[in-house]
């Protein structure tokens, strides 16, 4: 539609893969395990367990846990989540037996949590397959 460019701010209208819904991916080499903490320890809904996928929702946005025979984590973030308040999400994960990761030359507070330069607090934790997700506070 003349008018319309993809990368329109949040008031403008979306067009192209900006006007579609995402869907995120992961994978996991045991899916009895991926079930358990995505389902009970963060607390999205499952919604399909095929052979070819485990399938959540969270919060609107589709997350395929693949299953695979091998994983191989990457060194960055792969998932991450806006959340209200950083310190209760931490707390309530941590009772659910999630660690929170620190990192060398990384100056991070007592409870683990990065302050970016633009004000943003950061929190990483790894998921049973490796991948580093992380919770941030604006």
């Amino acid at each position: 539609m003349p008018g319309q460019t993809c990368g329109e701010g949040a008031a403008g209208p979306r067009s192209g893969l900006g006007a579609a819904h995402l869907i995120a991916f992961l994978a996991t080499t045991n899916a009895e395990r991926a079930r358990t903490f995505y389902g009970s320890v963060l607390g999205f809904r499952l919604t399909t367990d095929d052979p070819f996928a485990l399938v959540f929702d969270a919060n609107g946005v589709m997350l395929r846990i693949q299953k695979v025979d091998a994983v191989s984590p990457v060194p960055y973030t792969t998932l991450g989540w806006h959340v209200d308040d950083i310190g209760a999400t931490m707390q309530a994960l941590g009772a659910r037996g999630v660690r929170f990761e620190r990192f060398p030359g990384l100056p991070q507070d007592e409870m683990g949590v990065w302050r970016s330069p633009a004000g943003g607090r950061i929190a990483w934790f790894n998921d049973p397959d490796g991948h580093t997700l992380s919770l941030t506070q604006f």
